[in-house]
């Protein structure tokens, strides 16, 4: 139980650390809103929290504006806004209803006005004008979802079939200025995949889309097909971006709240990429091989893995990540937690899972065979049988995901 306490208490910390508030405040005191009209326009799961951050510095500076977030993620009304919930990771008629007022406000803007907006990850759902049939849109989106496909790949084809993403949505806002402050949730933090980048110029070719539909096989219509030939843009004026955080950050806190219980602290990546299930299994390993040396270790890795669905089951990449690795730690007295800093995981309620070396065996007398589990995709029933799902409810930040191991001494 001591180590399930720690657990809770680093990643409480790591989450509270990446709150957006204090760097909304900050990028906003170097920002120049200009003399005209100042439209507020917030996309993304962390979307009300910044944009409240927002309306509480500027006040009514702030003429109008359109906040879309999640579902469960708005925390209620604010000032001259209007506040939307939308589906993720699949797009619904919500999400183009707020973008279309959102394109709306931008609508008829002159060159002394000001758009200030604020992304974070999650918009690629949540924020979208698509350019082919929704039920072509959806069926791409569950595609891209199923076949393991990382957030680069997905946003580099996304874009290509959507009236505001890949520098679009900038585009729109013309003549007027668009004041950009990103909450990153892309490694490397790449602002043109950073919910698709609407308000970045694109790197991406179309050459780099068709070899990700070939990649993977996905399906392309007809109308598909003209919206690959349509370039994005690879230049945009008068726009200026902020980066306010990222998964580093989040890491950092996490290393620093282990140090203070008593651990070593050794931060793997803040880039992890494979696989959930591949991700588990390291970290077990990671336990195996230090649990002799008779010291307090904590292993970290920030990032985001991928999940290929094999079944039909629920769950997400974190309670994936925490499960795989339940075998390989049984005994020990170890544990290994994983939780989007979203406070989503997949399709669910929970933020991510958490095992001990005592859940292999209580899963075992419950009839409950891991590896069959994960291939059914399932691991949050499985979790939820023994005390494993970690529930935080939406946290009003979104800068990938954490996970951690940690070794007691004996």
């Amino acid at each position: 139980m001591s180590l399930r306490k720690d657990a809770d208490t680093i990643m409480r910390a790591a989450l509270a650390s990446a709150l957006p508030d204090n760097a909304v405040r900050a990028a906003l005191k170097q920002a120049d809103l200009g003399s005209g009209r100042l439209i507020l326009i917030a996309a993304g799961k962390a979307a009300w929290q910044m944009a409240k951050a927002a309306s509480d510095q500027l006040g009514d500076r702030i003429s109008s504006g359109v906040v879309v977030t999640k579902y469960a993620h708005s925390k209620g009304e604010i000032p001259r806004l209007t506040v939307y919930e939308a589906a993720h990771p699949v797009p619904d008629a919500n999400s183009f209803r707020a973008t279309q007022a959102a394109i709306d406000a931008v609508t008829g803007l002159r060159k002394e006005d000001t758009v200030l907006f604020l992304l974070s990850g999650g918009g690629s759902a949540l924020f979208e004008k698509p350019l082919i049939p929704e039920e072509d849109l959806n069926r791409l989106t569950k595609e891209l979802l199923a076949c393991g496909a990382d957030i680069v790949e997905m946003n580099t084809v996304r874009k290509r079939f959507s009236a505001v993403k890949g520098g679009r949505f900038a585009a729109l806002c013309s003549p007027a200025k668009v004041f950009t402050i990103v909450l990153s949730d892309v490694l490397g933090d790449r602002l043109d995949m950073i919910a698709s980048g609407p308000a970045y110029p694109d790197s991406t070719t179309e050459a780099d889309a068709r070899a990700i539909v070939s990649k993977y096989g996905l399906t392309v219509t007809d109308a598909m097909e003209a919206c690959l030939k349509q370039e994005t843009p690879k230049h945009l004026d008068r726009v200026e971006t902020h980066i306010t955080g990222s998964v580093r950050q989040l890491c950092a806190a996490a290393e620093k709240t282990c140090r203070e219980l008593g651990y070593e602290p050794v931060i793997l990546t803040d880039q992890l990429t494979c696989t959930a299930r591949d991700a588990g299994v390291f970290f077990a390993n990671i336990a195996r091989y230090y649990a002799g040396v008779g010291r307090r270790m904590a292993f970290l890795a920030g990032g985001e893995t991928v999940v290929h669905l094999t079944g039909h089951g629920l769950g997400g990449r974190n309670q994936e990540l925490a499960l795989a690795s339940a075998e390989g730690i049984a005994g020990l007295n170890a544990c290994v937690f994983s939780v989007g800093s979203d406070g989503t995981d997949g399709p669910t309620d929970a933020a991510g899972g958490i095992v001990d070396g005592s859940t292999f065996e209580t899963l075992k007398k419950q009839g409950v065979v891991i590896s069959g589990v994960l291939k059914d995709n399932d691991a949050y029933h499985a979790l939820q049988k023994c005390n494993g799902l970690i529930i935080t409810g939406p946290t009003g930040t979104n800068v990938n995901d954490i996970s951690v191991l940690l070794i007691d001494a004996c």
